[in-house]
C-alpha cells in the first residue's frame, strides 16, 4: 500500500499582469462606477455573479469606494448583497471611519446597522468622529471613555482664540 500525503489547496494568487486586459480594464471601469455611484452598473454586476468584497490595487473595495464618496443607496446595495463592512484597505483604513471622516451620517448609519466594527482601523471610527468633532455620531458609535484616551485632540473649534 502506497502513503499518500495529505494535499493542501495552496493556490498562488495569479498575478494581476497575467489577467487579459479586457478583464482589467473591466475591472476598473466598475471601481470607478462605484466611486462615480453609477448604481445600476454595479448592483447588475454583483447580481450577475461579481463578488461584493471585490479589492482593487490598494485592498478598496466596492463599498469602500462607494461609502466614501457618499454614495448612499449603492453603499446599501452592496451591504445587502453582502458587502463587509469591516473590511479594511492596504493602509489599515476602515469604511466606517472614512464615512465618518466624509460626514455621510446616512451611510455610517447603514454600516453600523450592518455590523460595522467602530474600534477596527487606523483611525477607527470613533478616533475621526472626536477628532473632526462629529460629536453627534458618538453615541451611535459606541463610544466610551477609555476610546478617547488614545484618540488625537480636536483641533480647536473655528473662531477659538488660541491658547497662550
Amino acid at each position: 500500500m502506497q502513503a499518500h500525503a495529505e494535499q493542501t489547496d495552496i493556490t498562488p494568487k495569479p498575478d494581476v499582469n497575467s489577467l487579459p486586459q479586457e478583464t482589467i480594464d473591466f475591472a476598473r471601469r466598475i471601481f470607478d462606477a462605484a466611486r462615480g455611484g453609477d448604481s445600476t452598473l454595479v448592483l447588475a454586476t454583483v447580481d450577475a455573479g461579481l463578488p461584493a468584497n471585490l479589492t482593487n490595487d490598494k485592498g478598496n473595495t466596492l463599498l469602500m469606494l462607494a461609502a466614501y464618496a457618499g454614495h448612499t443607496e449603492l453603499a446599501k446595495g452592496l451591504l445587502e448583497r453582502g458587502g463587509d463592512p469591516n473590511r479594511t484597505n492596504d493602509l489599515g483604513q476602515s469604511i466606517v471611519a472614512g464615512a465618518v471622516f466624509k460626514g455621510h451620517d446616512e451611510i455610517v448609519h447603514a454600516l453600523i446597522a450592518k455590523g460595522a466594527d467602530p474600534r477596527q482601523g487606523t483611525p477607527n471610527a470613533i478616533q475621526a468622529a472626536h477628532m473632526f468633532r462629529r460629536t453627534e455620531l458618538m453615541e451611535l458609535l459606541g463610544a466610551r471613555d477609555e476610546d478617547l484616551i488614545s484618540a488625537p485632540t480636536p483641533p480647536p473649534a473655528a473662531g477659538s482664540a488660541p491658547e497662550s
